[in-house]
């Protein structure tokens, strides 16, 4: 299996110059090693991602490309393209700008007179020795339906440490069109009063939520095996007994079920829809809402147009899945902190919460809407680095180093919103068949063994997030 990971991870304070429009929700930082890196594979004949040679895909084929314009600053030619409706991706690369397009697209851009290089495919063979189990597509990933009855399972087989909530309805749902409930587990080793949709529990809370944006496959994946694994080893490891003792640990593994259904209904090649299924005029992968930039923190109509990846909708919290996570939330939190963006949070708050996105190999902290330190920058940078200690990645905040923000993200809504300390954890490395939105399944056991860790830490830090208030 490709490894994992830089030559350690890189902390990060100082921020550089913001392109609008850029997605910071699957960020990565360019350092000089991972540079020369990069340029080695390149100059080898590799492809990034992918390990293969690069060839030129079908027409219809989607695929990376790297799109250069020897006159045009790096960051102007990604606020273009991204403009033009382009599907850029995540990080800037020393000569150009990194897009997941079709040939067709590559040839009209090169007909705009762009350079348009091809770097790798979207899709990783899957075995043919691959048996397909029922409720999972691409290698072994599971269906949203197949989420909804694994969350029921775990409820019936643990009665003492698991409770299954619904938290909201997705678009589909609430226009009477199929759909599914948003839902959420409770797993605790559950006493009088665990597990309300209460403010008033004695207990900390930990939220790990996935698949919000549908075609990061690696994260839902991750929940559902953080799920087993917090069931099946309370009583046999101490660590996992300690902690479901003193903390609700709270799951949503799909966040974005409508937009998961669309992905898995090709079985062998998913669809890349990422946003979810609100009908909005646009064909394709460009029909719904960007749910990580439509919280009503800091929501910004300049995220994206009506058929872009990043469309933030027609008004903060206008999805009905966002509106049900974010009540969700707002009801098993304390709020801590002043309205005030820059109102620190008390060193009373209890809570974390982690959203799982794909790929970039990175810790993300508040704020991520501006370069400005959050109030609680020292107690919130701490976390994140502890994480770092086992999964590795980078550890950023702001624009990531990638120049570009993410108003209306759900990591600074609860933070900015409530105080909770929000973190992204960007799952999976730029390159190898571990890379992209549809690494082979066979990667699950490297992603898992980095970040179970790193779960585990940020669990652990609900009871005092802030031990210096700083």
């Amino acid at each position: 299996m490709p490894a994992h990971g830089d030559a350690g991870h890189v902390t990060t304070e100082v921020p550089m110059t913001r392109f609008p429009r850029f997605r910071r929700a699957r960020a990565r930082r360019l350092f000089a090693a991972a540079t020369t890196a990069t340029l080695l594979l390149i100059s080898a004949g590799l492809t990034t991602p992918g390990t293969a040679a690069a060839a030129t895909p079908a027409v219809s084929e989607p695929g990376y490309w790297v799109v250069t314009a020897p006159a045009t600053a790096v960051g102007d030619l990604a606020t273009d393209l991204s403009r033009r409706g382009y599907d850029v991706m995540e990080g800037l690369s020393p000569d150009g700008v990194p897009i997941l397009a079709t040939a067709d697209a590559a040839r009209r851009l090169r007909r705009d007179g762009l350079t348009v290089r091809y770097t790798g495919p979207l899709y990783q063979p899957v075995p043919a020795t691959v048996q397909a189990a029922a409720g999972t597509y691409y290698g072994g990933y599971h269906t949203a339906a197949a989420h909804e009855t694994h969350n029921q399972q775990v409820v019936t087989a643990h009665p003492d440490l698991a409770v299954l909530r619904p938290i909201g309805q997705s678009w589909l749902k609430t226009q009477n069109r199929g759909g599914h409930d948003i839902q959420a587990l409770c797993i605790t080793k559950i006493r009088t009063g665990d597990c309300a949709l209460s403010t008033t529990g004695t207990k900390p809370k930990f939220t790990l939520m996935a698949q919000m944006h549908a075609r990061e496959l690696a994260t839902g994946e991750l929940a559902y095996m953080w799920i087993d694994y917090l069931v099946s080893n309370y009583g046999r490891v101490s660590a996992v007994t300690t902690l479901m003792d003193t903390t609700e640990l709270w799951v949503i593994p799909i966040a974005n079920p409508d937009g998961v259904d669309i992905v898995s209904s090709n079985s062998t090649r998913p669809v890349s829809q990422r946003k979810n299924a609100h009908d909005n005029g646009c064909s394709g992968t460009g029909r719904g809402v960007d749910l990580n930039r439509n919280s009503s923190y800091h929501w910004d109509v300049n995220q994206g147009t009506r058929c872009s990846e990043t469309y933030p909708g027609t008004g903060a919290a206008s999805e009905p899945e966002t509106q049900g996570i974010q009540n969700f939330l707002a009801g098993i939190y304390r709020d801590t902190k002043p309205a005030a963006d820059f109102s620190p949070a008390t060193t009373a708050t209890t809570g974390t919460f982690l959203t799982l996105h794909s790929y970039a190999q990175l810790n993300i902290y508040p704020y991520g809407w501006t370069n400005s330190l959050a109030p609680n920058n020292t107690d919130l940078k701490a976390i994140a680095t502890a994480m770092a200690r086992s999964n590795r990645y980078t550890v950023v905040h702001g624009d990531g180093g990638l120049n570009y923000f993410a108003p209306g993200a759900t990591d600074d809504w609860i933070y900015g919103t409530l105080g909770v300390p929000g973190y992204t954890v960007e799952v999976g490395p730029n390159s190898s068949t571990c890379s992209g939105f549809f690494p082979a399944y066979s990667c699950m056991s490297s992603f898992w063994n980095l970040n179970l860790p790193a779960f585990m830490t940020l669990a652990s830090a609900a009871a005092k997030p802030y031990p210096t208030g700083s």
